[in-house]
């Protein structure tokens, strides 16, 4: 257990500083709350990190992700491949404009899509595929993107934990037709709620713009149907607070997950691996345990340290995907997926951590191979 001197070390934590204060307080003092003039300079800012893309900001990642799949005109009778490895709203978004999500299996090391899996499951049915740049580690694009030039597929980016990797020098969200990013209030940056589109097509972003704005540019002159998914100029000055920021924080995350790979030895842990030529992000550090995680878990827990697996339920097995494809006798071989969404533990990698964090952590950690 932790001494009674010091505190848990907490899995995530979100930074509001006094710029992300002063910057809300300015915006609701003008009376301009409502994707104004800081939506568009948040847009404007947050296009440097995609090599210069179009960005249209809306009020939530997978607002992002639906509203690129609709602008993209993916729908019914439309197949898009996704990983089952992932958080729902990947597969969820397929589902809201009417497509068929098909899922395949990730590589073990990355946690991300696995090329040759996509490559096996395009059908004559199959529109795009959505790779997901998990946990921060980007997927393997430059092969994903030679399967898709191929098949005159389209490719959307869920690269909603992944702010500023890259690969290869490309940042992620400069691949596809388009990415997508959150700023859920754990992500990397957040504005409290909200997310962010790149698109490389301009008629594409203002599809896009009309799609979050009930289909209108102009008040009442409604050109297509749209929804209401704006962001708040409230989000969007916090947003470019935190935008200002991202950078330091993500050297210290990379530094972070640094020290802890050097110094975690216990033998029933695997750290993290970084593909060549990847900018790994780390929006969360995941091991893996071999053994009982469960009861690793636990000790960690005992120890002060914030832990949490993501993502314990593939996606393919949740109830809303899961009963209809038992229905439609339709399975899915995802033996990696299975494996990893029964072994990753993420522990404590956020900029807040302290030296003595990091070597709670490592201390907490080393201790799991005590008894195997």
């Amino acid at each position: 257990m932790p001494s009674v001197n010091e505190q848990p070390v907490s899995a995530a934590r979100p930074v509001i500083g006094e710029e992300e204060i002063e910057a809300a307080v300015r915006v609701l003092r003008s009376g301009r709350v409502v994707q104004g003039p800081e939506v568009a300079a948040f847009e404007e800012g947050f296009s440097a990190l995609v090599g210069g893309r179009h960005c249209v900001a809306v009020n939530s990642g997978t607002s992002a992700l639906h509203l690129l799949l609709m602008a993209l005109g993916i729908g019914p009778g439309d197949e898009v491949v996704v990983p089952s490895f992932s958080f729902a709203a990947s597969a969820n978004a397929i589902r809201l404009v009417g497509a068929e999500a098909v899922f395949v299996d990730i590589e073990p090391d990355s946690f991300c899509v696995d090329p040759a899996a996509v490559e096996a499951a395009v059908t004559p049915r199959t529109a795009a595929i959505m790779p997901v740049h998990l946990y921060g580690h980007p997927a393997a694009m430059d092969r994903i993107m030679g399967i898709a030039d191929r098949h005159k597929l389209a490719v959307v980016e869920d690269a909603c934990q992944a702010h500023a990797a890259a690969l290869h020098g490309t940042p992620v969200g400069a691949f596809g037709a388009g990415g997508t990013f959150s700023f859920y209030p754990t992500k990397n940056m957040h504005s409290l709620e909200g997310g962010m589109i790149s698109v490389r097509d301009a008629e594409v972003a203002r599809t896009l713009r009309l799609l979050r704005n009930q289909g209108m540019e102009q008040r009442y002159a409604n050109e297509i149907v749209g929804a209401n998914m704006r962001m708040t100029d409230v989000a969007a000055a916090i947003g470019r607070a935190q935008l200002a920021k991202l950078p330091g924080w993500t050297e210290q995350r990379i530094a972070n997950a640094a020290y802890l790979s050097g110094n975690i030895t216990a033998s029933n842990v695997v750290t993290p691996v970084v593909a060549e030529g990847a900018r790994h992000v780390f929006h969360q550090y995941t091991i893996r345990v071999r053994g009982d995680r469960d009861a690793a878990m636990a000790k960690l827990t005992e120890a002060g340290i914030g832990n949490a697996v993501y993502y314990p339920t593939p996606i393919h097995r949740l109830k809303p995907y899961w009963e209809p494809d038992q229905k439609a006798g339709r399975t899915w071989d995802l033996p990696e997926t299975e494996k990893a969404a029964a072994e990753v533990v993420s522990l404590p990698v956020h900029p807040s951590l302290t030296q003595n964090d990091l070597e709670r952590i490592v201390a907490a950690v080393n201790t799991l191979g005590e008894s195997q």
